[in-house]
């Protein structure tokens, strides 16, 4: 919309940002101000990036007051406040913006988000008086849904604190225990700590993607944990994927795919990467 260059940061495997190549670009562009992304979840590995290690690398480079952070939550900002041990992201810090999702963990029925800004951003806006509605319009589109915030209301005070931890804490088990059953029956995965999506290698058999509706990207595919997914159901998924694979694996000219680059080398259980583990 306002044709600003955007300029993209490397990650690491995990997906989560490398601190040490935003340093680099930051001080490649040390006359301008820096607006920065953060992802509270990323979409394909739900990486979570450190808010802090970026606060303090912007005002090593000199941003002390020449940057804006934005903290994208889509589905790992709802999530964050119930995870002991997890990040905070928090307006005492330096932030501008965060923005979560209410049809995700919430689960309402539209899609719908919330962008919560500081108020002295908001004020900026509220010159553009609407006469007809006897408002002040702060959206991009000029119009929004008010049913919106009603679902997210309903759900947020009928199943209050201690019921959304719960059930973030059993979603969080249940990936946990997905990794780990996948790494059993010798399928290459990797989930980042504070995730409920689960990564690993992409499977051959594209009927068995379609019937699971899998999410692929590149050489992995993801499944993302959200609480309507049972115990059982994992275990269902995990014994039709292993058959699959089995008969795969009877064919002398199919092998274990390598996709150390996508998810580490310590989460590849292809021949080659299984070779070095033994070796040390």
């Amino acid at each position: 919309m306002y044709r600003v260059q955007c300029i993209k940061i490397d990650t690491s495997f995990s997906g989560e940002m490398r601190y040490d190549d935003f340093r680099t670009k930051l001080l490649e562009n040390a006359g301008r101000p820096a607006i920065v992304n953060v992802n509270i979840g990323t979409t394909v590995k739900g990486a979570i990036d450190d808010l802090d290690e970026i606060i303090s690398t912007l005002e090593n480079c000199g941003f002390r007051d020449r940057f804006y952070i934005h903290c994208d939550g889509a589905l790992a900002g709802l999530m964050l406040p119930f995870i002991k041990q997890a990040p905070k992201v928090t307006f005492i810090k330096p932030i501008g913006s965060i923005s979560v999702s209410g049809h995700k963990l919430l689960g309402c029925p539209t899609p719908c988000g919330v962008v919560i800004n500081r108020l002295k951003d908001i004020d900026v806006l509220k010159s553009t008086n609407i006469e007809y509605i006897a408002s002040n319009d702060v959206t991009i589109s000029g119009s929004r849904n008010g049913q919106s915030p009603i679902f997210l209301w309903y759900k947020l005070k009928s199943m209050g604190y201690e019921g959304i931890r719960r059930e973030i804490e059993a979603c969080l088990r249940n990936a946990r225990y997905l990794t780990v059953h996948l790494k059993n029956v010798g399928i290459s995965a990797f989930m980042n700590s504070k995730s409920i999506i689960v990564v690993f290698e992409k499977p051959k058999d594209e009927v068995f993607v379609q019937k699971w509706q899998l999410a692929c990207a590149g050489n992995v595919a993801h499944v993302v944990v959200m609480p309507h997914v049972s115990f059982e159901m994992l275990g269902i998924f995990v014994e039709e994927l292993t058959e699959k694979r089995y008969a795969l694996l009877q064919d002398k000219e199919f092998s274990v795919p390598c996709v150390a680059l996508d998810i580490g080398q310590e989460n590849c259980l292809c021949k080659l990467h299984e070779n070095i583990r033994s070796s040390l």
